[in-house]
């Protein structure tokens, strides 16, 4: 049989920031593809609702209720929250936030919130999940960058400097624990419509200029994102490890 699985069946996935935009596109995905998952987020009552929609799809899910800059906490509910027998089989880092300021302009304060969000909190969970992986020989991790961490843009500095922290990590790891049958990739979105892109999406000119850049000429649709996601988690991804995949409609290939 030549056609790969993609098939998530009986596979345990943990993912951050799983109820608004990206990370919920991938959450209902990789239920619908037979994984149960764990949903972490910030905010109770939407953790509980994207619990209730994957049980649902007939999938087991647990809430985890925390910022992901307490990433103790995560793994203190996990554990708690977990059966003995299970073990993550799927990481996938997408909780992220970003301030705007520029360079000159951005404070310490600012810089820790964008660093423990965007980078801290992705480099323990994975340690903390591959640990597992390791015993078990098998696991993927998947982080969410972003096509600030490959080329230079008006988000902002910081945000642009976890997003290639985070690409640079994917590599690192990818190459210390390929030994263990630990897959590690990333995907690097251009803008799709979420939370953290919504006040921007509603300046005429701020769009325009997106799809200025854009060779496909449109925002994406997080649905768009939710098959390379199930890939990178899926047995089809077999033989790739430590590559930032990106979504992104051929942004990140077009001359300025």
């Amino acid at each position: 049989m030549w056609l790969p699985s993609f098939s998530l069946e009986d596979k345990l996935a943990a993912i951050t920031g799983a109820t608004k935009g990206i990370g919920y596109a991938i959450a209902m995905a990789y239920a619908e593809a037979g994984a149960d998952i764990i949903v972490i987020a910030r905010t109770k009552d939407d953790v509980h609702q994207v619990v209730k929609e994957i049980e649902q799809l007939g999938r087991k899910a647990y809430p985890v209720v925390a910022d992901v800059k307490d990433y103790q906490s995560i793994i203190d509910q996990i554990e708690a929250l977990i059966p003995q027998e299970k073990s993550i089989n799927i990481l996938v880092n997408n909780a992220g936030m970003n301030i705007r300021s520029t360079a000159l302009e951005v404070t310490e304060a600012e810089w820790e919130t964008i660093v423990q969000t965007n980078m801290r909190s992705a480099f323990f969970l994975s340690q903390y999940a591959a640990k597992a992986m390791k015993d078990n020989q098998s696991g993927k991790i998947i982080n969410i960058s972003s096509v600030a961490g490959e080329v230079a843009l008006r988000t902002g500095v910081v945000y642009g400097m976890t997003k290639s922290a985070i690409q640079q990590m994917t590599k690192n790891v990818a190459l210390e624990w390929g030994p263990y049958n630990i897959h590690v990739n990333a995907i690097g979105p251009w803008y799709f419509p979420t939370s953290l892109t919504e006040e921007l999406l509603k300046d005429e000119s701020y769009v325009n200029d997106i799809l200025r850049r854009t060779p496909m000429n449109r925002l994406g649709d997080v649905k768009e994102l939710a098959g390379a996601a199930v890939f990178l988690a899926s047995e089809a991804s077999n033989y790739i490890t430590g590559q930032t995949l990106f979504i992104d409609g051929g942004m990140t290939i077009y001359g300025f």
